[in-house]
């Protein structure tokens, strides 16, 4: 059965002169059309599931657009598109699918910034998190995007529940993720290293851990480690084949939200390589 894709294109609606703008997201869901998948129309979270996560004031800061930095502005309406964003993650909890709704989130933390970085990265709510914290399951939480996140590893530090694995650029954006924090493994590594020391790295850190113990594995799917891309890695969709393979082997309920990837007809194809192997795999 195919992985469905979660999307609405009331996510592309802000932020047209920004990196994190529309037209990744846009490229990305006519190329996955192309290839056939279904996709389905997320519901917003409720306020319940951003309190799962969020403090309250930063809950209330965001929906009066008053919290807002350079990378992170107050657009207008930003509470409904971030909360629409949320919602696409737990509806692939859900399903087992793979969101691609913006605005990302796994730097943001319990109150916003995260773990010393000075801005939020994008992100408004972290929404891998509250999709996690949605099923209440025992979850792997394996973050493949160029950045650490910051706010996931905050959010989930010492949580008996989750197990965080983070592969990631550095130096780079927002400079953590430089070594393991109990229950949160992180494995930094060189600027465009290429595919083989990026699958390597990602073997290391699945056998670092009890598969056993999750019900549930939650991919942080970030694809800004494409070659040229903001936190390239120096991979190529060979990577993402390879991470598919990986993940249908665990055996586990599966679910993608998407965080970086800015160009994007190559996210659109990363993405359908890695899922096309994923289903072939399972």
């Amino acid at each position: 059965m195919r992985t469905k894709i979660i999307f609405s294109e009331k996510c592309l609606g802000y932020g047209h002169y920004h990196i994190e703008g529309p037209e990744r997201v846009r490229k990305a869901a006519e190329i996955l059309k192309s290839f056939g998948y279904e996709f389905l129309e997320p519901e917003p979270a409720s306020e319940d599931d951003l309190l799962r996560v969020h403090d309250v004031d930063y809950v209330w800061g965001v929906r009066k657009g008053l919290v807002a930095d350079g990378d992170t502005p107050a657009y207008d309406n930003i509470f409904e598109f971030a909360r629409l964003s949320a919602g696409g993650a737990i509806q692939a909890a859900k399903v087992g699918g793979f969101s691609i709704m913006r605005p990302p989130g796994h730097h943001a933390g319990v109150n916003g910034a995260a773990l010393g970085a000075y801005t939020r990265g994008f992100c408004y709510f972290n929404n891998i998190a509250i999709a996690v914290k949605y099923l209440n399951k025992p979850t792997l939480i394996l973050d493949i995007d160029g950045h650490h996140g910051n706010g996931t590893q905050e959010i989930f530090l010492g949580n008996e529940k989750v197990t965080y694995i983070s592969l990631h650029r550095h130096p780079n954006y927002p400079g953590t993720g430089i070594f393991h924090e109990g229950n949160c493994l992180n494995f930094p590594l060189p600027p465009d290293c290429g595919d083989e020391i990026h699958i390597a790295t990602l073997d290391k850190a699945l056998s670092s851990v009890d598969l056993e113990r999750f019900e549930v594995v939650a991919v942080s799917a970030g694809f800004d480690t494409h070659t040229g891309d903001l936190a390239s890695l120096g991979l190529t969709e060979k990577s993402y084949r390879e991470i598919g393979k990986r993940i249908a082997k665990l055996g586990k309920h599966t679910f993608f939200v998407l965080e970086g990837g800015y160009q994007g007809e190559n996210v659109g194809k990363d993405i359908n390589a890695l899922l096309e192997t994923y289903e072939s795999s399972i």
